[in-house]
């Protein structure tokens, strides 16, 4: 009887309106109702044992008919991957670095179809009704029709690689951005209807395009993180608006989009910006509007507004995908099933349904992505937009009326002029704004405008000013632009690809990170020496930063739920039994912005711009705080430590970094706050000290410099030692590649060589694990590539073995030398006289030019007299004047003197300048 009761109220309960129940208490009335219909005769006790039986069992089918469907399709070959759905929604097309496109139809597991003959390497794709179109990285826009899947024409090309594309709602123009400094529009017709304009008033290159709802405006993110807005209402685009502040600066190779992205009611639009967040800005004043402060840990790859604006989706490199109500501004709910970092995002436009697209290739198609008690929004009309206060709601329904019965109208007090300056206001700023015009009301036409007065019928003080000082005046709200700093980073260090990141690397080795499933992760170290065993170190604090000496490792962390932030050292190996690692934790509130490790001592730089210096042992050695602050970056050699923070602000807004060198064992300070010589727009990228001990860094235009004579205090100076923009491999364009900088070192053949890891393409960072290290000599920038190639090749051959002699000359001033560094003097002291000597003959054969001749021989070092009889010989046999020769023995002369004396030519000079006979550079 009782199963006959449950198939009774289950088939009277059917599965739609199970679908519509989503409580526990309104099913459970319903199945009441539907038992007690039954009139079977139980007693009230029966029934609610029934009841619960019921119940149990019809949730559990409920929830079982109405799972999330997430399918993954593997559309193209791992990289970025791009989607478009069609206005109607009907079908949805893919592109990625592959040479074809897939069409996917909506609500069908049927497979795609692809259209082959397509570009690789493809950046963006958009899509009409009938057609497709994509953009390429070699520049071509392309054409597709959706009726029989094949290529219809090329639009137009750009000469440099194209980044993204957006289709005009009517479906007649479409935006190209690309490298170029200038946006291409460009009708989607064929060659005889086409058309093109070209804006060029925004600067830099643009990384992103988009239309407004209804192609009026057209949004232009530039790589110098300002986005610019232009009017195509006229023949004529015109820029209207420039929005500095809002996006990142686009730094090449980092995952992370500024893609303005319209709001459905038209009124305003949203952009990611450099703090993860998404900030709505209005339309009517440009001015900020709401803003999601997302829970994402990396930046945001791709953001999108729902048909109706109801909600808006945000994902980032976190593997984060998340669900916003745009009228709360509440999350929603985190879906954390993301495998890949999500490179494109789109809504269906009618459907219950977000699909993207991965870095992997794949697709994924997420139904009934938002949730079933939110899901009822997607019906309703379009939402308005997330502002502060609503204009629409601010404007006054009813005319304004006479007032009645002879009452006067009392004015409301006025709030507070807000800080929007007309151009004087700007000009002469707050302090010099008239605010006794502000309350300002002229009564000329007897409207009743009247003073308010008191119960004796007096005029009140309101209209005399405040007895508070005018200089005691509560601050108020400025424009005044902050100052841009340099964020810290980690020499070395990478953002995560994956579940894999590059914590540092060194010419010693390199350390990454590996996530695992929960929260765990594996720390994994990689050492070139293989006298050194590569080891594995389990991790649950979330180590963050890493560095690597030839005595341990060194690891922080942030600080976390359970634990302030941490340094961890763990040993290499030690005449010891048992290695001895130690974990030191830093107070509460402060967190890690570097760490730096030699073959002496641990170095902490932290964000309370505290320099914190540990031995290898966990004894506290130094602790100060930074004169530069907030510190950016810190290195370590032997005893010396390089600390570099954020200075003075420049006239550009931007600070300058100083950095500072000392001797901890010593105590003794070499350089305090000189200054990093960088220039302008140009970012500190790594600092690192040679594997003889010289700092150098290397900066965002790709060039290498070291610091010479940075012992003697204000004696440093910084001298470039490869731009790896004039490498011979990339002269005329041919590569396009960067370099991730890893230490300079000596090779086998006794040349000093920049070790770097190659990374091709547009990406920044190396993949982990690494490539392996390429070397490139050391080549400092005397002249044009254009000039006599064997005269520019002595002249750098010259200057960079004199560099190289005169750092191992003060290196070894300061420490004890080796036979082997003995030895390399000498022959840094012989490359530079032999490539004076072999500079000597085109200048000896003409007689107007033996002045330089002799004054190669005066540079000549010569500290046995082999070179100078060489430069004689050759005198002899290509000199014309004989003058030359009898100048060259005195020079020769004078050296021998100075060897025998023990002293140096330079004073020998000195004390025969009244002797006209021996000015060697006298007339010839």
């Amino acid at each position: 009887m009782y199963v006959c009761m449950y198939l009774v109220a289950c088939q009277s309960v059917g599965c739609s309106e199970r679908a519509k129940i989503t409580d526990r208490p309104t099913l459970g009335a319903t199945l009441r109702g539907r038992v007690a219909s039954t009139r079977l005769g139980l007693s009230g006790n029966r029934i609610d044992q029934l009841q619960a039986c019921l119940l149990l069992v019809v949730t559990t089918n409920n929830t079982m008919a109405s799972p999330q469907h997430l399918r993954g399709r593997y559309a193209h070959a791992p990289g970025p991957t791009f989607l478009a759905y069609t206005p109607d929604g009907k079908k949805l097309v893919t592109a990625g670095v592959d040479s074809f496109c897939r069409i996917f139809n909506s609500r069908s597991d049927q497979e795609p179809t692809n259209v082959d003959d397509c570009e690789e390497n493809n950046a963006a794709i958009v899509a009409g009704n009938t057609f497709f179109i994509i953009v390429a990285e070699n520049g071509n826009i392309s054409r597709y029709s959706l009726a029989n899947h094949k290529f219809e024409y090329y639009l137009d090309r750009v000469s440099l690689p194209a980044r993204d594309v957006a289709l005009s709602p009517d479906e007649q123009w479409v935006a190209v951005a690309s490298d170029e400094h200038t946006v291409l529009l460009v009708t989607t017709g064929g060659r005889h209807e086409r058309q093109t304009k070209k804006l060029s008033d925004h600067q830099g290159s643009v990384q992103h395009v988009s239309f407004d709802t209804v192609g009026q405006r057209l949004a232009v993110s530039s790589t110098n993180g300002v986005v610019y807005i232009y009017s195509l209402e006229s023949t004529e685009p015109k820029m209207i608006k420039q929005l500095g502040g809002l996006i990142r600066r686009y730094e090449q190779g980092i995952e992370s989009s500024s893609e303005v992205i319209w709001h459905p009611d038209g009124r305003a639009f949203a952009v990611p910006t450099p703090l993860r967040e998404i900030q709505v800005v209005s339309l009517n004043d440009w001015e900020k509007q709401q803003t999601f402060k997302t829970p994402h840990s990396a930046d945001i790859t791709a953001a999108s507004w729902s048909p109706n604006g109801s909600f808006l989706a945000t994902t980032a490199s976190d593997l984060k995908l998340c669900l916003w109500d745009t009228k709360t501004l509440k999350l929603v709910k985190t879906y954390d099933d993301v495998k890949a970092t999500i490179t494109a995002m789109k809504w269906h436009p009618t459907d219950n349904v977000l699909s993207y697209t991965n870095s992997e290739g794949q697709l994924y198609i997420h139904e009934d992505f938002v949730p079933l008690e939110y899901a009822d929004r997607l019906q309703k009309p379009v939402q308005p937009a997330p502002f502060f206060h609503d204009p629409a709601e601010d404007r006054l329904s009813n005319p304004t009326s006479k007032p009645a019965n002879g009452l006067t109208r009392t004015l409301p007090e006025r709030r507070q002029r807000e800080i929007s300056m007309d151009p004087l206001d700007e000009i002469l700023g707050v302090d010099f704004q008239d605010e006794d015009m502000d309350d300002f009301v002229d009564d000329d036409d007897g409207a009743g405008y009247a003073p308010v007065v008191n119960g004796h019928g007096k005029r009140t003080n309101g209209h005399l000013d405040s007895l508070q000082s005018k200089a005691k005046r509560h601050a108020q709200a400025s424009n005044v632009r902050l100052p841009d700093i340099h964020e810290p980073f980690q020499p070395g260090a990478t953002p995560w690809r994956g579940n894999r990141r590059m914590l540092c690397c060194s010419l010693f080795g390199y350390v990454s990170t590996v996530s695992q499933e929960g929260d765990q992760s594996t720390v994994e170290l990689k050492f070139a020496d293989k006298r050194y065993r590569d080891a594995k170190i389990s991790d649950i604090y979330g180590y963050d930063k890493a560095a690597l000496s030839t005595k341990g490792a060194l690891l922080s962390c942030q600080p976390g739920e359970e634990h302030p932030a941490m340094i961890y050292y763990r040993p290499h190996g030690t005449w010891t039994a048992n290695s001895e690692d130690w974990r030191t934790k830093l107070p509460d509130g402060e967190s890690v912005t570097s760490i730096a490790l030699s073959e002496s001592y641990a170095v902490v730089t932290t964000s309370s711009n505290y320099v914190r210096i540990y031995s290898l042992f966990g004894l506290p050695i130094r602790i100060y705080r930074q004169k530069s602050s907030p510190a950016v970056t810190c290195a370590a050699w032997r005893d010396y430590v390089l600390t570099v923070g954020n200075g003075p602000v420049g006239a550009d807004g931007t600070s300058q970094l100083l950095y500072t060198i000392e001797n901890v064992k010593r105590d003794e300070v070499y350089q305090s706050e000189d200054i990093v010589a960088l220039p302008k727009n140009t970012t500190l990228q790594s600092v690192f000290f040679s594997a003889d001990g010289d700092p150098y860094i290397y900066d965002s235009d790709g060039v290498l410099l070291t610091l010479l004579r940075w012992r003697n205090t204000g004696q440093a100076r910084w001298v470039p030692m490869l731009d790896t923009r004039n490498l011979s491999r990339r002269v005329g364009g041919g590569k396009e590649e960067t370099y991730w900088p890893v230490g300079v070192q000596t090779d086998e053949n006794n040349n000093r060589v920049f070790e770097c890891f190659i990374v091709k393409g547009s990406e920044r960072y190396p993949t982990n694990p690494p490539p392996l290290l390429s070397q490139f000599p050391l080549e400092i920038p005397i002249s044009s590539s254009n000039e006599d190639a064997s005269a520019n090749e002595l002249e750098h051959e010259f200057v960079l073995s004199t560099i190289l002699h005169t750092q191992l000359t003060e290196t070894l001033s300061h420490t004890r030398p080796t036979e082997e560094q003995d030895a390399d003097l000498r022959d840094l002291e012989g490359r530079a006289d032999a490539a004076l000597l072999r500079m000597l003959p085109p200048e000896c054969k003409v007689e107007q030019r033996n002045p330089k001749a002799l004054e190669l021989v005066e540079l000549m070092r010569d500290s046995n007299d082999k070179f100078i009889k060489g430069a004689l010989k050759a005198a002899e046999r290509f000199a014309k004047n004989p003058e030359l020769i009898k100048k060259m023995k005195k020079i020769q002369a004078r050296k021998d003197k100075a060897r025998l004396t023990g002293g140096e030519v330079e004073d020998l000079i000195e004390d025969d300048d009244n002797d006209d006979d021996d000015d060697v550079y006298g007339d010839f």
